[in-house]
């Protein structure tokens, strides 16, 4: 480096760094997030909302400890900073250690008992220590067969109490097979990973050897298996095998019955499998709620119309969930065709609120893979079947930042405009924030300073109102910005 260069900081706003941040980590792409949100941090350090989103992104790759180290450093000033202690709770739950998971879910449900989150974290951890240690009410104590252990033997233990050495070490050797078979049976297609990574370590050219960034193959492969390790460990901790026997087994009968003999009540039976894939999905157990979905589709398409009228209805619901699951994964492909074949099951149906939820979804999934182009064009065919201010805000907004993002100012400032409009009718403060914002946003690409200038003026009273500290400074920098430019 030269005398004349010098060492390039941040190019950006705090702002601009935790949205990019944001959608970082919509996209899946967890360790371009975490850079976004460190240089965040670097602007404004100890910001508690950027603190919970990167440690979102650790818990993401199983880093439970340094998500555990942000959630505690966004508790700092603020112990009751309910996004920390859920975060918190999330950390300590993925490192095993269910019992303070749960102490933290309680704390922050006694905060916010309104958010489904805390609810259902309690639930999970709960699950998760009955199927670690058992429910006290499976286990019935009694006082009847030989107590002579509990006699007085004057320190001598009885001998038939007294295991021989041989019969140890019979133990132990069952101990170490059914140890592998453990392995096996939670690692699933991994547990052949893991034997390959054993088997290059005895490549003693291939462990000597450095990848690009000088980090040694030995060091690397040894993390792989220590990681597979861990979470072995985690796994067999939050549901042991005999509770995964136990539930595939219950599991297996009941789809067997269904499959084969459809239950008394078939739409009964189908809402509560659909409200379970629900609840899944929103408690962060995609993987589950997929698995569910594809289940329930496949008993589904066994039945008939008489024995399910609305069959139409719920195999579109069933792409629609699937979708939004891959989604979550980061499986974007995927994820547009089961939401294409949502909206073609509603379009053969005649179904205007499953062709609304399809149009919504197919959207958001074009906005999130950068092609803003077809999500406005997707998003303004739904905008006919909208209904209730509060959809129509968000999806005026949604249109207004496509529009902005592909640099189209007039058009999504109109649309951030109408956004507000409907926010307005129905007194949503949140959506008066974001519209609002949009509007200063395209007003300022325009040069319309003082128009930038009133909208973010009207942004900041919103924020002020939500206690909403991170967007209130990040609107605060952005107003100073644009009263600069009224004076220039």
């Amino acid at each position: 480096m030269s005398d004349n260069e010098e060492v390039q900081g941040p190019k950006s706003t705090f702002s601009t760094y935790v949205a990019e941040g944001d959608q970082l980590f919509q996209k899946g792409e967890y360790v371009k997030a975490i850079e976004s949100f460190s240089t965040a941090l670097s602007l404004q350090p100890g910001d508690k909302n950027c603190l919970v989103s990167r440690s979102r992104c650790y818990l993401k790759l199983g880093d439970a400890e340094s998500a555990l180290k942000d959630a505690e450093t966004s508790l700092q000033d603020n112990k009751c900073f309910f996004k920390g202690l859920y975060q918190k709770a999330e950390a300590l739950y993925t490192m095993g250690d269910f019992e303070f998971a749960l102490v933290y879910y309680h704390r922050g449900n006694k905060l916010r008992p309104e958010l489904q989150e805390f609810r259902l974290g309690i639930q999970k951890a709960q699950e998760a220590i009955d199927n670690s240690v058992g429910s006290p009410s499976s286990v019935k104590l009694e006082n009847k067969g030989d107590l002579s252990f509990f006699h007085k033997t004057n320190g001598v233990r009885p001998k038939h109490l007294n295991p021989s050495h041989k019969r140890e070490s019979k133990k132990h050797g069952r101990k170490i097979d059914k140890s592998e078979k453990t392995a096996k049976e939670l690692l699933g297609e991994l547990y052949s990973d893991r034997e390959y990574l054993e088997k290059l370590l005895q490549d003693e050219d291939l462990i000597k050897g450095k990848i690009r960034t000088g980090e040694r193959v030995q060091d690397l492969i040894v993390g792989c298996i220590s990681y597979l390790d861990t979470r072995t460990a985690f796994w067999q901790q939050q549901k042991p095998i005999y509770a995964r026997q136990r539930d595939r087994k219950l599991m297996q009968q009941q789809w067997n019955r269904a499959l084969h003999k459809p239950p008394s009540d078939p739409t009964r039976y189908v809402l509560n499998s659909l409200e379970e894939i629900d609840t899944a999905l929103s408690a962060g157990n995609t993987e589950s709620s997929l698995k569910k979905a594809r289940e329930l589709m496949k008993v589904v398409k066994e039945w008939s119309e008489e024995v399910l009228p609305n069959k139409t209805e719920v195999l579109g619901n069933l792409h629609s969930c699937i979708g939004n699951a891959l989604m979550d994964l980061g499986n974007m492909d995927k994820a547009l065709h089961h939401h294409q074949k949502d909206l073609e099951l509603a379009n053969k149906g005649d179904l205007l609120d499953s062709k609304s939820r399809a149009l919504d979804n197919i959207g958001r999934v074009y906005a999130r893979i950068g092609k803003f182009q077809q999500a406005i064009e997707v998003w303004e065919e739904k905008l006919p079947l909208a209904y209730g201010g509060l959809e129509k805000a968000w999806l005026f907004h949604e249109i207004g930042r496509c529009y902005l993002e592909l640099k189209r100012y007039r058009e999504a400032r109109d649309y951030g405009s109408r956004s507000l409009m409907a926010a307005d009718d129905i007194s949503d403060e949140k959506w008066q924030l974001n519209a609002s914002v949009l509007m200063a946003q395209a007003e300022l690409k325009l040069g319309n300073y003082k128009a930038c200038v009133s909208h973010f003026e009207r942004a900041l009273d919103q924020a002020k109102l939500l206690q909403d500290d991170s967007a209130s400074e990040a609107i605060q920098k952005a107003l100073c910005e644009a009263r600069y430019r009224v004076t220039q």
